[in-house]
């Protein structure tokens, strides 16, 4: 190495930092993977999405414990709307709100309930940042999610053998629903409360209420099952519960 070489001052170019989707599963601290858990305690940034009315959102209640005083936490806002203008315009400015810790070559974790694959909001976070600024990295972590949570609370497997599955998002049309029990062995509704009534006079048609359950903030302390859905037509449920319908009656293997 020649003496210029040796005494150069030019600053090094600091290596871009990862940004890190790690699902925490569904509320209960213990259901963060190892990996995650591993990840989450490396990163010096640690974002989640906002709470709302001051109040932490459920990402960060579900990781606080895990989370170091030298952490820098940075709350994302993600307003809850459906119109896209807003929408993508909230994502980009998350993104640009991440960049500059990654461009100074600091990884940053970014938490979400359930899985980051799964109806996330990472998904819109990681796409922005990847189309604003191409030489971003993103890695995907994968949690637990909600209906798998919720079978295992039920004590029921979600699937058996050759069982279909379909899952419908919180935003559906009854339509749909009827067309999945027509041929679906099991069917999960997301976050079901805002059609809950509609949903209850569909299975009541269909005979099926006796085979349904739903689950309010499965693995959570305050957690609640209704099993049986024959004699509530008018459950007042929280955003986050959702609903599964045995259509085909489980049955043991080789019965």
């Amino acid at each position: 190495m020649t003496a210029a070489f040796a005494n150069s001052t030019e600053p090094a170019i600091a290596e871009i930092g990862t940004l890190y989707g790690i699902g925490a599963g569904t509320g209960d601290p213990e259901l963060l993977t190892l990996k995650g858990l591993r990840l989450l305690k490396q990163a010096s940034v640690v974002a989640f999405p906002a709470g709302v009315k001051g109040k932490l959102g459920m990402a960060e209640q579900i990781v606080a414990e895990w989370l170091q005083p030298h952490q820098v936490r940075l709350a994302l806002n993600f307003p809850y709307v459906q119109d896209t203008d807003t929408l993508t315009q909230a994502w980009q400015q998350a993104a640009k709100s991440v960049w500059p810790y990654l461009q100074q070559g600091q990884d940053v974790a970014f938490v979400s309930e359930g899985d980051v694959s799964f109806f996330s909001t990472f998904t819109y976070l990681a796409q922005s940042l990847q189309h604003l600024y191409p030489e971003a990295k993103v890695q995907t972590i994968p949690g637990i999610c909600s209906p798998l949570a919720a079978a295992a609370t039920l004590g029921i497997p979600l699937t058996m053998q050759a069982q279909r599955l379909v899952v419908l998002p919180a935003l559906y049309h009854v339509s749909e629903l009827e067309t999945a029990l027509q041929w679906a062995d099991v069917v999960v509704l997301m976050k079901v409360s805002s059609v809950y009534e509609q949903v209850w006079a569909i299975l009541q048609q269909q005979q099926l209420l006796n085979r349904s359950y739903v689950v309010e903030r499965a693995t959570l302390p305050e957690q609640v099952i209704y099993a049986n859905l024959s004699d509530r037509p008018n459950l007042q449920l929280s955003y986050f519960s959702l609903l599964i319908v045995q259509v085909t009656a489980p049955s043991l293997v080789g019965s």
